[in-house]
């Protein structure tokens, strides 16, 4: 990021155009979300789901070029706490998104970690608390993987604790940050699953300031999430309840968390991502373009580019 020197860059996501998988169609052609987010006035992008966006290095460098965008990261998925074998699993896909993120000049991939019950039933696939044992391959994952992306591909490997996930309340992110080696694992703070578990952005940005690695921005609706408690909704259905909120209705308050980000006096990546899937086509553009326009306004090194 030598083009954007302590400032923190705004950028978007596939996610934000109600994108989650490769290939659905109920969701944005891939032109369209390239084309609105540059209409909208955004310079970085995320890859989303390996697939959605072309996979041919010179056909991606080439759409991105004619619309004036970048790619700050790709996403990969893991489930590390389910043994040594899982690495593998996990690589075959991580080094697809690896290469081709490398090969746009992105400097990040972000890590997701499985979840432990079912988004349509409900249902429990496996225990929703690890055991000492279960930690341990976590943390031995993370630290290879993140190895193999920073050595291998000059990547940096970018943990997003998620709703539904073994790692999501704020002592949990906290025992993963003391295990892991912040060479190879730092943290992609994303605002609204922090939210969501019950973590404080503003508490994690203050005690792990060296761990802050990269941002998702995306806010909850605190009337909605208590819903959501009160049912113990997945977070599928969450999100078919409208727990996603368009900033700044709702929590936590992103103009705090933008403040105090600014203060780690680094480049640092902010990337918009609000959960709309599924949704109709016309949505996504205009609530892109006022969350844009609102996040600028909350600091005075925040920037597009």
């Amino acid at each position: 990021m030598t083009d954007v020197e302590n400032k923190l860059i705004i950028g978007t996501a596939p996610d934000s155009w109600g994108v989650w998988f490769a290939d659905d169609p109920q969701q944005t052609p891939w032109e369209r979300f390239l084309d609105e987010v540059a209409e909208s006035g955004y310079k970085w992008i995320e890859l989303g789901p390996y697939g959605y966006l072309p996979t041919d290095p010179a056909r991606l460098a080439e759409e991105l070029k004619q619309r004036d965008l970048k790619v700050s990261a790709g996403t990969v998925f893991t489930a590390f706490h389910r043994g040594a074998k899982q690495y593998e699993e996990a690589w075959e896909p991580a080094r697809k998104v690896a290469e081709l993120t490398a090969a746009m000049g992105g400097e990040h991939i972000v890590v997701i970690p499985a979840m432990w019950r079912d988004d349509v039933t409900g249902e429990a696939v496996e225990n929703g608390e690890l055991t000492d044992e279960q930690w341990a391959d976590l943390f031995a994952g993370h630290n290879r993987m993140g190895k193999v992306l920073l050595e291998d591909f000059g990547l940096h490997q970018q943990f997003h604790s998620h709703a539904d996930s073994h790692v999501g309340a704020q002592k949990d992110i906290e025992t993963l940050l003391a295990a892991t080696d912040p060479q190879y694992l730092n943290l992609c703070l994303d605002t609204g699953h922090a939210e969501y578990c019950g973590a404080s952005s503003l508490e994690l940005i203050k005690n792990y300031p060296e761990r802050i690695g990269y941002l998702h921005l995306k806010q909850i609706n605190p009337e909605v999430l208590a819903e959501v408690n009160e049912k113990n909704m997945t977070w599928a259905a969450a999100n078919l309840a409208g727990v996603m909120t368009e900033p700044p209705n709702g929590l936590p308050d992103l103009r705090a968390v933008i403040e105090a980000v600014e203060g780690l006096n680094r480049p640092i990546f902010g990337i918009v991502e609000q959960d709309m899937y599924p949704v109709a086509f016309d949505v996504p553009m205009p609530i892109a373009k006022r969350t844009r326009n609102y996040l600028l306004s909350c600091g005075s090194r925040t920037r597009v580019q």
